[in-house]
């Protein structure tokens, strides 16, 4: 671990962060243009403290999840992003499976969307990142671990994940999930992670057996779905999916497509997140 090193690294990409770039005001009383401790310490999630020990380097070694965090925090570039892992003493994320971050650019037009529902997909199906109007219409879905991460895992091996779809457009979605993981299994031909997947998923579900033997095959480009939020109720949304031209990430925009829809979102953003049900109650409409 190199701490002179990381300190100056993450004290010069702190400074070089305008807050309009996350989200934030200026504010009248804001005297440099970059973000202050106290605001990378809240995107990231961790104490004011660490992040002050982290800057004089003062501080133990960081884990692969809290670099994870400050990287999506200071909208690190892949290479910014490997780099300071590198200086943290960790092998930077691989560019592929599991461990991927959501891309920088990705992140920010997350930031740049605001109200709009947004979140960030790995092919497989793991949510990377989510913009707060994301989070408050679906829950917070980054912090699962092992199969639980992906959608596809949970939505067939969870009965309370479906809660958010209704049961007549539960067969549909089922589909849609199952023909976008074939089409990545096809592009990964041979990859471990994706074999390891599918292998336990058709022994976890004779659904998603039933579904996967049909051999239906199609990456999601856009739909309308409808949601059941327990909090106001039935929402109907236009989803518009972006792919990177390596077509490992997704960008996942949630729209309002009926006027009603749009009045119930407005109310949610009012309601805000307090008393939102666990994130096992729901799974993204992907």
């Amino acid at each position: 671990m190199q701490r002179e090193q990381l300190a100056d690294f993450l004290r010069r990409r702190r400074e070089a962060i305008r807050p309009a770039e996350v989200g934030l005001a200026d504010g009248p009383r804001r005297r440099a243009a970059g973000l202050r401790r106290e605001e990378v310490a809240m995107l990231a999630g961790m104490s004011v403290d660490y992040v002050v020990r982290l800057e004089q380097g003062r501080s133990s070694q960081p884990s692969t999840q809290l670099l994870g965090a400050l990287a999506r925090a200071l909208r690190l570039s892949d290479d910014e992003r490997d780099h300071l892992f590198h200086l943290a003493g960790h092998r930077p994320p691989p560019a592929d499976g599991v461990a991927r971050l959501a891309r920088a650019g990705l992140m920010r037009m997350l930031d740049l969307l605001g109200d709009t529902p947004a979140l960030v997909l790995s092919d497989l199906g793991e949510v990377l990142a989510q913009n707060r109007a994301d989070v408050l219409l679906m829950g917070e879905h980054t912090g699962f671990s092992g199969d639980r991460r992906y959608v596809a895992y949970r939505w067939f091996t969870e009965p309370a994940a479906r809660a958010i779809c209704p049961p007549e457009e539960q067969e549909h979605h089922s589909r849609q999930l199952v023909a976008d993981l074939r089409a990545t299994a096809g592009r990964r031909s041979g990859d471990p992670t994706v074999a390891g997947l599918l292998d336990r998923l058709r022994a976890a579900s004779a659904d998603f057996r039933r579904l996967w033997a049909e051999h239906e095959v199609a990456v999601r480009r856009a739909d309308r779905k409808t949601m059941l939020h327990p909090r106001v109720g039935r929402l109907v949304m236009d989803c518009e999916t972006l792919v990177t031209p390596d077509q490992g990430q997704q960008l996942l925009v949630l729209t309002p497509a009926d006027a009603e829809t749009r009045e119930r979102l407005e109310l949610l953003r009012v309601l805000g997140i307090e008393e939102f049900p666990t994130r096992t109650t729901g799974t993204p409409a992907r």
